[in-house]
């Protein structure tokens, strides 16, 4: 495998008009690993991207592609690319036919036949792309993105439409994928997608990284656990946090629900149930958990991610 980085991008910077979409991003995904772009709606993330599948160019900074110019054609056959309407130019075309066209512009392609069985696609081989369901085009986009064996995958929202069974499958087929050394980079509006999938994961808002490192260095910063448990609303959380060692917190999440987040230690967990027991509540459900990259995005951006 080689060292040099699939993907390396320094300082980029790209305005319309005078609004920094991007703005200083500097990122690198290692080769043969799976890297995910999280950010909410506008962060950025989708015009990097383009940036770095050559679709779009840079204002300033740079971007270097499996170590060459994205713009340069002599990329284009190393690299895969699923967009999220990566069907969308032929739809009359069935989708056996329509992998046999794609295929034919690759050197070394995949059987079309063989990929069809490996997205769960062969019962509808012969059917329209117009008459395929969402997450049936998404998936014929994902053999689109493969046939040609690149050694680089761009994936936009790879599993979005899919039933949860295709939904699993896809990750298995990521996780293969980067078995066989391909490098992959994806966005997703799935937190768990990415937990489960990415080596690394940045995120982005407003145009810069806010955050980076592995799923477990992310969610390791900072809190190191959580409690959750339900109790009657209300509950006066000031005098709790008063016997909690410095630095932890508690939220009243939802009336009744609580979020209780700290090092969570044995001694931690016996402060919080004997001061329940002084309030006479029971604490009901209570569930000692990590916290989530979900937890983290909330924190680095104050947004859901489909914000």
């Amino acid at each position: 495998m080689s060292s040099a980085p699939a993907v390396e991008v320094v300082d980029l910077v790209k305005r319309y008009g005078a609004r920094r979409a991007v703005d200083g991003l500097s990122l690198t995904a290692p080769a043969g690993s799976v890297l995910a772009l999280l950010g909410p709606n506008g962060a950025g993330k989708t015009t990097t991207i383009e940036i770095c599948e050559g679709f779009r160019h840079a204002d300033s900074g740079t971007v270097r592609v499996l170590g060459l110019d994205p713009a340069q054609t002599r990329l284009r056959p190393r690299v895969g690319v699923m967009l999220q309407d990566g069907v969308g130019g032929y739809p009359s075309a069935s989708a056996l036919e329509l992998l046999r066209l794609f295929a034919s512009f690759a050197a070394r392609p995949h059987p079309p036949q063989d990929l069809l069985e490996i997205v769960g696609l062969t019962s509808v081989a012969g059917t329209a792309v117009k008459r395929l369901s969402g997450g049936q085009q998404q998936r014929l986009s994902l053999a689109l993105a493969l046939v040609g064996r690149p050694e680089l995958v761009f994936l936009d929202e790879p599993t979005s439409g899919m039933d949860p069974q295709a939904r699993r499958g896809t990750w298995d087929l990521i996780r293969q994928l980067r078995s066989d050394g391909v490098s992959i980079v994806l966005t997703t509006h799935f937190l768990d997608e990415a937990e489960q999938l990415a080596d690394s994961v940045v995120v982005i808002d407003a145009g810069r990284v806010v955050a980076q490192g592995s799923p477990a260095e992310l969610t390791r910063a900072g809190a190191e656990g959580q409690i959750r448990f339900r109790a009657m609303p209300g509950l006066p959380l000031q005098s709790l946090l008063e016997e909690l060692p410095a630095g932890s917190r508690a939220v009243e999440t939802e009336p009744g629900r609580y979020l209780v987040s700290g090092d969570v230690t044995p001694q931690f967990l016996a402060t919080l149930t004997a001061w329940c027991a002084a309030q006479e509540v029971l604490a009901e459900d209570l569930a000692v958990q990590r916290r989530t990259l979900e937890d983290v995005f909330l924190e680095l951006t104050g947004r859901e991610l489909r914000a």
